[in-house]
C-alpha cells in the first residue's frame, strides 16, 4: 500500500463499473446531494455509470491502491454559444478519505483540462451548508446566486442550491 492518490481520466467505465458504482452508493448513503437519494440500488447505480462518459462527458476518478476512492465530471457544452464554457458535475469522494485533498485535486484536474479544450468558464452548482461550498470558494469560484427548495432530501426536506462560476483566463 502506497497511500498516494493519482487522477486519471477514464475513457470508459467497462472494468471500473463496480468500483464506480460503490462509490456512488456510497456517498449517496452518506447525504450527498448529487441527484439521488437512498436506499440506492446497485443496479441503479450501474446503470447510471454505463452513460455518463460521451465526447462532451469528461470523466476523471482519484485512485488508491487501485481502488476508486474519488470522481469528479466535467461536462463541456456543445451549445454554438456555449463553447467557452464546461460545467463541472458530480464531485464524490468516499467517505473514508475526505478531508484529504481528494476533491481539491480532482477540482484542479478538471479546470486543467477545461483550459486545455479551450474552455474559460466554470460553472457548478452544490446544496446550500454543504462542506463543499468552503472547497469551491478556496479554488477561485465566486457565488452567483441561489435557488431555494431546489432539491429534495433523503428527509424530504427541499434544500437551496448554490450556483458559482470561475473565469479561467
Amino acid at each position: 500500500m502506497t497511500n498516494e492518490v493519482s487522477i486519471e481520466q477514464l475513457q470508459s467505465v467497462g472494468k471500473h463499473v463496480d468500483s464506480l458504482s460503490e462509490l456512488l452508493i456510497q456517498v449517496v448513503e452518506d447525504g450527498a446531494s448529487i441527484g439521488f437519494l437512498p436506499p440506492m440500488m446497485h443496479s441503479e447505480a450501474i446503470a447510471y455509470w454505463n452513460q455518463v462518459v460521451s465526447p462532451e462527458v469528461i470523466l476523471f476518478v482519484a485512485k488508491m491502491d487501485d481502488r476508486i476512492i474519488g470522481s469528479v465530471q466535467l461536462h463541456l457544452c456543445t451549445k454554438q454559444n456555449g463553447g467557452h464554457r464546461a460545467e463541472i458535475a458530480k464531485l464524490m469522494t468516499h467517505p473514508d478519505y475526505r478531508r484529504k485533498g481528494i476533491g481539491r485535486n480532482l477540482m484542479e484536474q478538471a479546470a486543467r483540462r477545461a483550459t486545455d479544450e479551450g474552455r474559460t468558464l466554470l460553472v457548478l452548482d452544490t446544496r446550500e451548508g454543504d462542506p463543499s461550498n468552503d472547497l469551491y470558494t478556496s479554488l477561485g469560484y465566486l457565488e452567483a446566486g441561489r435557488i431555494p427548495d431546489y432539491a429534495k432530501s433523503a428527509s424530504g426536506k427541499l434544500d437551496a442550491t448554490v450556483f458559482y462560476f470561475k473565469k479561467l483566463i
